[in-house]
């Protein structure tokens, strides 16, 4: 929690917890409650030990050891893990008590239990009151017989037990037409009457594409991209005065001679180095400051590869305007001198720019790499 700016520590300790095993916990529990990793393990091992141990056992008769697992390994594999869902009603700006999501939540659960408890499990879910908004993380699993008698972790089959429909029977099971849809769709269906027994009317058409359908980690990149976007902007800003050096010293230098050597050397070390410099600079502030929330590492490698920007732009203008000193008195090379001027005074920085962008990419590309089990969210 220490290295989450949007969790409030001292929040955290009104937050309630719940497990299939210990029941209700917290706020004031004992320090060292059973985790819900813990609790999911033991239940792993209660629930699936046998299939596992039958399934190990026959094997080993066909000469497989290698495919044996454990409960365990069963609680790590994405397509037997459990699935957590977050419920949260409204927003950071409009929401309810906590206490009114906690009563809705368990009155949808108990419901879920009743109606499919056979195949159905809920392990554990945890009121959170330490952001924003107070919301409910909730993990369960289905399972139900395999074909040798044993209960075993197995979404699809579980629904098709529990009686649940594929959205079009007359079209094949697939991505776009399974069980789990339809379900999903019943749980929302239910948690919107309950919602409304309690007086609450909510908005029932999901908004696509927008920030209340993303994963987490989704939201997460999509702010990510936002800054990067944000930053490259910035540096193109930069790249543009560069480019206009380019028209200022051909424009002038045709005009009148000795006045292009006044004015082009002005011209560029004000441009080139003060402008720039202090762009830069400002950036380099804003990027790397903790207030933007850009992680870490990100704030680290932008700053020094800024560092470095600046210090290619003065040693870049210092070449650019001896050249520009002596070429420009020189008659015989005056028709070159605009693209000695152009190329010198830009080519390095547009580089180094270039540079700063591809490792930003690169850094948004890391953070990409999700992990294996994604959380489905339902945000109302």
């Amino acid at each position: 929690m220490e290295n989450s700016d949007h969790i409030d520590a001292d929040r955290a300790k009104r937050n309630v917890y719940w497990d299939c095993l210990h029941g209700l916990h917290g706020p004031g529990s004992e320090p060292g409650c059973t985790s819900f990793e813990v609790v999911e393990k033991e239940v792993y091992q209660l629930f699936y030990h046998e299939a596992t141990e039958a399934q190990n056992e026959r094997n080993i008769k066909n000469r497989h050891p290698e495919r044996n697992r454990t409960p365990e390994d069963l609680l790590q594999d994405k397509r037997t893990c459990p699935e957590e869902t977050i419920y949260q009603i409204g927003s950071m700006d409009k929401t309810v008590p906590p206490e009114v999501l906690a009563e809705i939540a368990v009155l949808f659960f108990n419901e879920l239990d009743r109606r499919y408890g056979e195949y159905f499990h809920i392990l554990d879910w945890s009121l959170h009151l330490d952001e924003a908004t107070p919301h409910i993380h909730e993990r369960h699993v289905f399972d139900c017989e395999d074909s040798h008698g044993f209960r075993f972790p197995q979404q699809e089959k579980a629904l098709e037990k529990m009686g649940i429909e594929l959205p079009d029977p007359s079209k094949p099971k697939g991505k776009n037409n399974n069980r789990k849809m339809t379900f999903d769709k019943m749980c929302r269906d239910l948690f919107f009457e309950i919602c409304e027994k309690k007086d609450l009317y909510l908005q029932r058409e999901p908004t696509s594409g927008g920030r209340g359908y993303m994963e987490k980690q989704d939201y997460i990149i999509a702010q990510q991209k936002k800054k990067l976007a944000e930053m490259e902007a910035a540096l193109e800003a930069a790249t543009l005065k560069l480019e206009d050096v380019e028209t200022i010293s051909a424009e002038v230098s045709e005009a009148a001679y000795e006045k292009a050597v006044e004015v082009v050397t002005e011209t560029v070390q004000a441009e080139t180095v003060k402008a720039d410099l202090a762009t830069v600079s400002d950036y380099q502030e804003w990027v790397t400051s903790p207030d933007r929330g850009t992680p870490e590492k990100t704030r680290n490698l932008l700053g020094k590869v800024l560092e470095k920007v600046k210090g290619r732009i003065r040693k870049t203008a210092a070449t650019v305007l001896e050249k520009v000193r002596t070429r420009l008195h020189e008659p015989a090379v005056r028709e070159s001198n605009t693209a000695e001027i152009r190329t010198a005074a830009k080519e390095s920085l547009l580089k180094k720019l270039q540079e700063a962008r591809e490792r930003a990419r690169s850094e948004n590309i890391k953070d990409r790499s999700a992990g294996a089990n994604r959380n489905q969210v339902f945000e109302h």
